[in-house]
């Protein structure tokens, strides 16, 4: 069988192999080695190399022994979002780069966030924006900004959205040589920026949460704005 042959046939089983997976729950039995052989039409050379791309992918995973086979599964947010955030990496993307992509997205997110209607959602954020205050160091100011933009994130009920804002700070998270949040100041300015966003949200005030957005984005900009050139 030629390369190309042998390409068309495991990129094949990969399909066939995926929909079974997303057909399924996760956790799911797909079948057997030999099973999955007859059932698909393939040869077992191609499932194997089918398997592991999908294993690669956390789609599938594959089982040794008595009780084994093909199970689904599915991939966490971490494992979708780790090859981009390399990839930016690799070709020289800035924090600042990712900022410009992604400021626009997170003011939508925050007018998307603020038309929410999910009362465990909204009570999430409402418990949130009762513990500002309570973040004074750099590191639990940081960690507050992620798990505000990550509930955001999830209440603008855009998957899209929430993929690219978690890209944007799973990136940024990396950049170690960043001064952010190292003043008293610095810090008092995000709260207040995130007690705005949260009073807004929990308003149901769509274009003032986009305002309150886009007050965070301008506050990252000059911050990147002031880092030295040389990163």
């Amino acid at each position: 069988m030629s390369d190309k042959s042998t390409r068309s046939a495991v990129n094949r089983a990969v399909s066939l192999l995926a929909d079974r997976s997303l057909a399924a729950a996760p956790g799911d039995f797909l079948g057997r080695e030999d099973t999955l052989l007859a059932e698909l039409g393939i040869s077992r050379p191609t499932l194997r190399q089918a398997a592991r791309i999908l294993e690669a992918e956390h789609l599938v995973a594959v089982r040794r022994g008595a009780r084994g086979g093909f199970f689904a599964q599915r991939p966490q947010a971490e494992d979708v979002i780790r090859a981009p955030a390399r990839f930016l990496r690799l070709n020289g993307a800035t924090v600042a780069d990712v900022h410009a992509a992604t400021k626009s997205i997170a003011e939508e997110v925050g007018a998307l966030a603020a038309r929410c209607t999910d009362p465990e959602l909204r009570g999430r954020l409402d418990a949130f924006r009762d513990s500002i205050d309570a973040n004074v160091s750099p590191g639990s100011v940081i960690a507050a900004e992620t798990a505000l933009a990550r509930l955001l994130a999830e209440m603008s009920g855009n998957p899209a959205a929430k993929l690219f804002i978690e890209i944007g700070y799973t990136f940024g998270r990396d950049e170690h040589h960043l001064h952010f949040y190292q003043s008293a100041e610095d810090r008092a300015r995000a709260r207040a920026l995130q007690r705005g966003v949260c009073d807004a949200v929990l308003a149901h005030d769509s274009e003032v949460a986009r305002l309150m957005m886009q007050r965070r984005s301008a506050l990252v900009a000059e911050w990147l704005a002031r880092e030295p050139a040389s990163g």
